[in-house]
């Protein structure tokens, strides 16, 4: 048997195009994302193009981003804890060209900052790990609180100057660092090296010293590599471009604040925090981008009635 180049008419019957998403189609394919599958898992499993997945979510996560610009403000928060987790995108850095040496190829960090009571994610950020990025993250960061808080980050010091920048003396600011042993050869390369204590350093105004702590911040780190693929570690399912790499952080921070419910909480985290009244669905996320409306064909010459 002869194999021939697929037609588009051909191709339609396998695959749906994204004028044609039904909101049942969109929201299992959402559901698929934030749950962890790849792009081309969720397009085996839905019969949808990577394409047409692709443009949902860049659509989905432009609205998302929306959505948490919008309602995540003036929090009643108490507790604050701050951390960047790595991930690459298109090529480790030891495989970047020095031509391709730029942002959006290479190594990208997320800032993110947590609420220790609420769980809720307070802000995030997609940029590099340097003293700039830093100042736009603690800058978004302020913006959203309405009071006071106690602020715990790692020991990364390009934390310094922008919070004292942005907050000046208004803050009870404390870091954490840990003191990590040597990492271990053969199996053992795939763990973490062992933690063998911690340093508190007081930066300024009064922290409480039993709540200096990062461990809610490094559990969200958790959540989202087991949430989104492109973050899952040892694989080949890395992001290829850095903007729909920041979509998919701003789908699942919508997702995570407002539709999951958490454990301890029984509630979302943006219930918690008081900036929600009900647990909002993947419908929900996916009707925040209005449905294209299908184009009516006709029988003729495949024309378009009139």
């Amino acid at each position: 048997m002869s194999l021939v180049p697929l037609t588009m008419r051909d191709r339609s019957r396998i695959f749906t195009r994204m004028n044609q998403l039904s909101i049942d189609k969109r929201v299992r394919i959402v559901s698929a994302l934030i749950e962890g599958c790849s792009v081309r898992s969720t397009s085996r499993m839905t019969g949808v193009s990577k394409d047409a997945i692709l443009k949902l979510l860049v659509d989905i996560g432009t609205a998302c981003a929306k959505l948490h610009d919008e309602r995540v403000r003036n929090l009643s928060t108490r507790r604050v804890q701050c951390d960047e987790i790595w991930s690459f995108i298109g090529a480790k850095d030891k495989n970047v060209y020095d031509d391709e040496v730029a942002f959006g190829r290479g190594s990208v960090w997320t800032w993110t900052a947590i609420d220790a009571d609420s769980k809720l994610c307070i802000s995030y950020l997609v940029g590099l790990r340097d003293a700039g990025y830093a100042h736009d993250f603690i800058h978004d960061v302020a913006e959203r609180l309405a009071h006071r808080v106690q602020l715990t980050t790692d020991g990364l010091k390009s934390y310094l100057g922008p919070v004292e920048d942005t907050f000046g003396t208004d803050v009870d600011y404390a870091m954490l660092v840990k003191l990590y042993g040597a990492t271990n050869a053969g199996e053992g390369r795939y763990s973490p090296a062992n933690c063998l204590g911690t340093v508190v350093g007081t930066v300024s105004g009064n922290p409480d010293a039993a709540h200096i702590s990062t461990s809610y911040v490094e559990r969200q780190n958790l959540t989202m590599r087991m949430a989104m693929r492109r973050f899952t570690r040892l694989t080949n399912a890395f992001s290829k471009k850095v903007e729909n790499h920041a979509h998919a952080v701003a789908l699942h921070f919508a997702h995570y604040n407002f539709c999951r419910v958490h454990t301890t909480l029984r509630v979302t985290p943006a219930m918690e925090a008081g900036i929600a009244d009900h647990v909002r669905s993947v419908e929900d996320l996916c009707r925040l981008v209005p449905a294209p409306e299908r184009a009516a064909w006709g029988t003729k010459n495949g024309r378009k009635s009139a």
